[in-house]
């Protein structure tokens, strides 16, 4: 029973460490009103000054890598409902798929009223498949990964090729207009635009379902096989992910240092799961250090409620930024955006933990857990 303990306790402070991380990416798009090009290479044709040399730090070290750490939790986290429909003698997916449903309307209201960038929904759809390709057992999964993973990676690595072959110039485009409605635009009007753009702004959304696929199974072969197990076999596992994220995963995702747009894609959807993985075992072995105790009580208890501060922090960034609260997008430079989005996490650390002092779960959860059950009674 302890060891069922420390494991859920390792996924909650995994899930809470990703969270605040996805973040990290998150709040360059929002400190410069909606440009993406701030999280590519795409626009740069030199080597970075200092400014831009900061933002690339960080995005090395999350941008896609805590992405690609939450879906692999969320693959765990549908493992552990298979796993415990199995025990009850209940149908599978079943009743899980009420959850899903329900995941994709959260992400709808979150795309319609917080962020064009949700991944909720994708999230959602990818369960779906996920949760029937775990139902065809062990074989069908490792078929679909072996699948899903070559067709994906040598497409991205053939797109990545012909750029450098061909010296194409590669842009994303301007983002004049979305910037100055993001910063001059009433609320009203920006939910105006993600609904009238809405499939244009959700094609990314799309495009990364297969490999979000294999990232959900990876999940469900890491709890199957006891990745996250405290004893010796789950040691050994996660040295070789230490191993694979370090040696592998850093060397590659260097690449995001190379200005002109043609490794980005393979960093972000291919290198960058290498690093995941990587953390995993880094975070397994630091929990180790009861000096830090606090720390990892303050990240568990934002696992515990990851959804409700995966939105909040959305929101909260949103009002920072947006012209509709303090306005500060495009004003601020690198220095002064990591540092609020280091004073966010630490809010949401300090707010995570004063919750769940008074309640269960977090208040997303709590809402989810109400409508599910509602249905499962039905």
């Amino acid at each position: 029973m302890e060891q069922r303990k420390d494991r859920i306790r390792l996924l909650d402070i995994l899930r809470g460490f990703a969270i605040l991380g996805t973040l990290g990416t998150n709040i360059w798009i929002f400190a410069h009103a909606g440009d993406v090009n701030y999280i590519t290479t795409f626009n740069q044709s030199g080597w970075w000054g200092l400014n831009d040399l900061l933002r690339m730090i960080i995005l090395f070290l999350v941008n896609g890598k805590l992405l690609g750490l939450l879906t692999i939790m969320f693959g765990v986290g549908m493992e552990m409902k298979y796993q415990q429909a199995k025990r009850r003698g209940k149908p599978w997916p079943g009743v899980y798929l009420w959850v899903v449903l329900f995941l994709i309307l959260e992400g709808l209201l979150h795309f319609i009223l917080v962020m064009e960038y949700d991944i909720l929904m994708s999230y959602g759809v990818t369960a779906i498949i996920a949760a029937f390709i775990l139902k065809g057992g062990d074989r069908l999964i490792a078929r679909t990964m072996n699948v899903i993973g070559s067709i994906f990676a040598i497409a991205i690595l053939a797109l990545a090729g012909l750029m450098l072959a061909s010296g194409a110039s590669v842009s994303l485009g301007g983002f004049g207009d979305v910037a100055a409605l993001y910063q001059e635009g009433t609320w009203m009007e920006q939910v105006q635009y993600r609904l009238t753009n809405f499939l244009p702004l959700r094609m990314e959304a799309i495009f990364v379902i297969p490999t979000n696929v294999f990232l959900f199974l990876l999940g469900v072969r890491f709890m199957r096989t006891g990745v996250f197990s405290p004893d010796e076999n789950g040691k050994k596992l996660r040295g070789t992910l230490f191993k694979l994220g370090m040696y592998v995963g850093v060397p590659l995702n260097l690449f995001i240092f190379i200005p002109g747009g043609a490794f980005d894609l393979p960093v972000r959807y291919l290198f960058a799961p290498l690093m995941s993985v990587g953390y995993i075992a880094i975070i397994a072995s630091m929990i180790q250090y009861t000096k830090w105790e606090w720390l990892w009580r303050l990240l568990e208890n934002a696992g515990k409620m990851s959804l409700s501060c995966y939105v909040f922090q959305n929101i909260l960034a949103s009002v920072i930024f947006y012209g509709w609260g303090l306005g500060l997008a495009g004003k601020l430079n690198s220095a002064a955006i990591i540092g609020i989005w280091l004073l966010i996490c630490v809010f949401q650390l300090i707010l995570a933990s004063m919750w769940l002092r008074g309640f269960k779960l977090g208040p997303m959860e709590t809402v989810r857990k109400r409508a599910v059950g509602y249905f499962e009674s039905r």
